[in-house]
């Protein structure tokens, strides 16, 4: 009893509180948001989505305690995981109703579950795993280690193209780049990817990119032509209902156009505009300021971090999270082509939940061990590495 009472002061002493708040907070909108915009379907997106919250923050708590070195020792089981994971959507893998690609599997009960949400967390793990190796070896500022970071990257990301979930390697580029980034990859590389990357342009939109592609990009653009009765259908609609809703919005349970659900996906992809026409301004600039919080505090915890992995694990999450909202954000406000990601924390999906909620896990575990000592020295263990003492990072 007395462990288990000494356990609970340690978790509310030494985790962080505050980003356990942030979280509850845009968990608990967006039930109210997903709760309003049940009024348009007969299925229920409530009980999953609880289901997924439910084991979200025990898998976060979990996490908690367990120390993130030891998970990240584990790097090999991640990634072969990850693999099987990938590997089993092209053997039993199905497409879901709303979506253009093949990524998802279904499990016992007619839930569905998509692996690459999970494969988004083992990447963070394993490719800070991966860094750090380098950076201890001093195989970071080599070409052969950098192009060892590519390949880690491109497995993962050539098989979930190959699913068709396109708006997922989106995720896992930006993801790949800022991790190199504030990882201590030189800037040279950068510099070579960027050339690389313009001069493939043409060969990406001819031969990358499928026709459903360069419809939705190009209707971006066309803001008075066709694409606003296909392609750009569903952007129209969703800033459509988000001026409607003002300052103050129509209030929550009350939107006319989130009862007929003439937004597609308002669910999922497009849960902001659910926010935009009930709760108006008002109500998504609340929703961009726990996300814009949430993604600052992870800033700071990696900032905070004991080490080197500790600290990229935190900027991997950052970088997912981030991510996601940047781009979710700009398809529904049509700056950018729709690419099927969903919003964090408030996007109906479980998977999707799921994978953030162990990202939230592995900065909590991060955090809690921000102060450890060295048990025989009594010394602080962040001098291990020298880029905390000279910022060369």
């Amino acid at each position: 009893m007395a462990n288990i009472l000494k356990g609970f002061k340690n978790f509310f002493t030494k985790s962080d509180m505050i980003l356990w708040l942030l979280a509850i907070s845009a968990s608990v909108y967006s039930l109210f948001l997903i709760s309003s915009m049940e009024r348009s379907s007969n299925y229920s997106y409530m009980t999953p989505q609880i289901l997924a919250l439910v084991l979200g923050y025990a898998a976060a708590i979990a996490l908690t305690f367990i120390d993130y070195r030891f998970i990240a020792r584990m790097w090999w089981l991640l990634m072969g995981l990850s693999l099987v994971l990938l590997a089993l959507v092209f053997v039993i893998g199905r497409n879901v109703t709303g979506t253009d690609d093949t990524a998802w599997i279904t499990l016992p009960g007619g839930l569905s579950f998509q692996p690459s949400e999970l494969v988004k967390v083992f990447f963070i793990i394993t490719f800070s795993k991966h860094l750090q190796v380098l950076k201890e070896n001093e195989m970071l500022y080599r070409l052969s280690g950098v192009l060892s970071l590519v390949i880690h990257m491109a497995i993962p990301v050539a098989l979930i193209h190959m699913q068709g979930d396109d708006g997922t390697v989106l995720i896992f580029l930006f993801m790949f780049l800022i991790m190199c980034f504030i990882g201590g990859v030189q800037l040279r590389y950068f510099l070579i990817m960027l050339l690389l990357l313009a001069a493939g342009i043409p060969l990406l939109w001819t031969y990358f990119l499928n026709n459903e592609h360069k419809n939705r990009f190009t209707a971006i653009f066309d803001i008075d032509g066709n694409a606003l009765t296909n392609y750009g259908w569903q952007q129209y609609q969703g800033k459509v209902s988000i001026a409607s809703g003002g300052l103050t919005g129509t209030g929550l349970g009350n939107g006319p156009r989130v009862e007929t659900g003439i937004v597609p996906e308002q669910e999922n992809d497009f849960i902001f505009t659910v926010a935009g026409e009930e709760l108006g301004f008002i109500g998504c600039l609340l929703l961009l300021s726990i996300l814009l919080f949430i993604c600052v505090k992870l800033i700071i915890n990696a900032m905070s971090a004991r080490d080197y992995l500790g600290r990229m694990i935190c900027v991997g999450v950052f970088s997912m999270i981030g991510v996601q909202t940047v781009i979710n954000i700009g398809m529904v406000l049509g700056l950018l082509p729709v690419v099927g990601i969903t919003l964090p924390f408030f996007s109906s999906g479980g998977t999707s939940l799921l994978s953030v909620m162990i990202g939230i896990g592995l900065v909590q575990s991060v955090y809690y061990r921000k102060g450890a000592v060295d048990a025989p020295t009594g010394r602080l263990k962040n001098n291990r590495y020298k880029y905390l003492n000279n910022n060369s990072y």
